[in-house]
């Protein structure tokens, strides 16, 4: 899972993912901007018991030429069909450190809701316990990690409607982690329930991600040397499902210009991603809110 500490107003599930607002075609030269100011509490990183809370700017843009912008999310929309979707994607992966995966931008479009072995030790150790030069894990297991530098990712995506409410959607970025050779593909699907209100509307998402080796090695491994530094056993996990999500958020419109965006997001980290030393609860939960002026 995409381990990006960022305002989820969009999106349930991961690390974290990119998203990508629903076409909507709009007379040549005009634009639709979002801008405002939230609030999230969200794991420290994927895997993390410890929580982390700040506010964060939230930004979106989308422009009649196709381009858009959403949070720490870039593409252009190339479909003129409405019940396709499919274009090329950047995405900024936030950097990680001792304390935790940064803050990024978030999003605030309803449509945009995303969807996001073996052990080693050193030679003749138990990779259950520590060697004699390696002190014991604290209460952070990212202490003595290396850091996560951030990444520019590079990718595309396919959007799917099945009906006007329901959407499939999907997504392949490369460039995260350590070497900036890690890959994520995330799925899922969306559903913008009826409106109940001229008001108020709510949508739900669910997602999985699947990654591969060096995108999992990068967020979830512990290589000799840092098991020597931090205390962690020494983990080296492989590819595959890597975490699953599911979300609800509510928008509230509250004049024709500000807008209140509610998200409340359950994930759980799966996968060899789930058997490393440095998840402490496989489970988490992200609730943000947020306030946005459109012009």
């Amino acid at each position: 899972m995409k381990i990006l500490l960022t305002l989820l107003l969009g999106a349930a599930c991961a690390p974290l993912h990119a998203r990508t607002p629903a076409v909507n075609p709009m007379p040549d030269g005009s634009r639709d901007m979002y801008v405002g100011l939230g609030f999230v509490s969200a794991p420290a990183y994927d895997g993390a018991r410890r929580p982390r809370r700040m506010a964060v700017p939230v930004l979106q843009g989308e422009w009649s030429n196709g381009v858009f912008i959403s949070g720490m999310n870039a593409g252009i929309h190339l479909s003129d069909q409405p019940s396709l979707e499919f274009g090329p994607l950047l995405a900024v992966q936030a950097r990680r450190s001792e304390a935790g995966t940064g803050a990024a931008l978030g999003g605030a479009s309803l449509n945009s809701m995303m969807v996001n072995t073996s052990s080693l030790a050193p030679e003749g150790e138990s990779p259950d316990q520590p060697g004699k030069n390696t002190r014991s894990a604290g209460p952070n297991r990212l202490s003595g990690m290396d850091v996560v530098s951030a990444r520019l990712q590079a990718g595309g995506f396919v959007n799917v409607y099945l009906t006007p409410h329901v959407r499939l959607t999907n997504n392949v970025l490369a460039g995260a982690g350590k070497g900036s050779d890690g890959v994520i593909w995330n799925l899922g699907i969306q559903r913008v329930m009826t409106q109940f209100s001229p008001h108020h509307r709510i949508a739900l998402a669910a997602g999985i991600s699947v990654v591969n080796r060096s995108y999992n090695n990068s967020f979830f491994g512990v290589t000799p040397d840092e098991a020597i530094r931090s205390g962690n056993r020494a983990y080296a996990p492989g590819a595959g499902l890597n975490g699953a999500s599911a979300g609800v958020r509510w928008h509230w419109s509250l004049t024709p210009s500000w807008l209140l965006i509610n998200n409340v997001q359950a994930s759980r980290v799966l996968g060899d991603a789930r058997k490393s030393p440095l998840v402490e609860r496989p489970n988490g939960f992200v609730l943000s809110t947020a306030l946005a002026y459109r012009f």
